[in-house]
């Protein structure tokens, strides 16, 4: 059973540390093994040069990923991230990105994910990650 997308705000709103949820975070479309969550602009997290973070990119990557899982499991199941990695392919700035989680393998116990990241508007990718992640029940 796929999430709603009121249910997958819910998981974001009800499973995150109050510093991530300061992002802004929101989910703009869930599907049985994606999410697409959108990190807005803001000025707070643009680095010295005024483009977005990496670790804002990282931490939106890795929320997505939770959201994801969640879709394939119906709702959200505690786990955790055991490996993520990222490449930076060009700037952000003065924009939203949208960040697409992709399961490439939902397990019993592991999953795995593919996740870009594109600035509004763009089809270029502002970043790729990937990420494993244990799932503990």
């Amino acid at each position: 059973m796929t999430l709603t997308l009121i249910a997958a705000e819910k998981v974001l709103s009800d499973n995150f540390a109050p510093w991530v949820l300061d992002l802004g975070l929101s989910v703009a479309s869930v599907e049985a093994h994606e999410a697409v969550l959108r990190l807005p602009w803001s000025d707070r997290l643009a680095r010295e040069g005024g483009g977005l973070s990496g670790q804002a990119l990282m931490a939106a990557a890795d929320t997505a990923t939770v959201i994801a899982v969640a879709a394939a499991r119906g709702g959200f199941v505690p786990m955790t991230t055991v490996q993520q990695s990222i490449s930076f392919q060009r700037p952000v700035v003065g924009t939203d990105v949208l960040v697409r989680a992709r399961l490439t393998k939902a397990g019993k116990r592991m999953a795995f994910a593919d996740i870009t990241m594109t600035a509004e508007g763009t089809e270029e990718p502002a970043a790729h990650a990937t990420a494993v992640y244990a799932l503990l029940s």
